[in-house]
């Protein structure tokens, strides 16, 4: 295993976190694991670990974080932060860590393909007749084919610049 090496660099990324909202509790950890036993991306992939984010965080490890797969599985369930004894947002920090990453044009192309689709139809997936059929039968309303309320939010972010 290669040491870390904590320099005043490495600490920039720990610090750019605890100056995001959400991010000011961070260095209250003291890894408990309270956020673990409770994920529940965590019960079907072991290897996914919120307390290790928070500590590879905590050790600056940004290319490390920001290139994980980890901070993409967050489902933002928010269970982590209810049961966090010390009040560490981590579902927040996860928000974060994928804001940065996005802004740093490090995104995994299953997101990019999902982003593609919502970019192009407003949905992750495309509308079909036989969807419409069945919701008329059901009673529902058909929904359209393109949703034009996300060319409108698509104008304004940075979204739109992810490929």
């Amino acid at each position: 295993m290669d040491k870390i090496h904590l320099n005043k660099d490495a600490l920039k990324f720990r610090d750019e976190i605890l100056g995001s909202p959400g991010g000011e509790n961070l260095l209250k950890c003291y890894a408990c694991g309270a956020c673990a036993a409770s994920c529940p991306v965590r019960e079907v992939d072991e290897r996914y670990n919120p307390r290790r984010i928070i500590h590879m965080v905590l050790l600056g490890m940004r290319e490390e974080v920001l290139r994980s797969d980890f901070i993409w599985l967050c489902s933002t369930c928010y269970t982590c932060s209810e049961r966090c004894p010390q009040g560490v947002r981590l579902s927040t920090i996860m928000q974060v860590l994928k804001n940065i990453a996005v802004r740093e044009g490090i995104v995994p192309p299953s997101f990019q393909m999902q982003l593609k689709a919502i970019r192009e139809q407003g949905k992750l997936y495309e509308i079909e007749d036989f969807d419409n059929k069945k919701r008329s039968r059901m009673g529902l309303p058909e929904l359209e084919k393109k949703c034009p309320d996300v060319d409108i939010l698509m104008q304004g972010g940075t979204l739109r610049d992810v490929k």
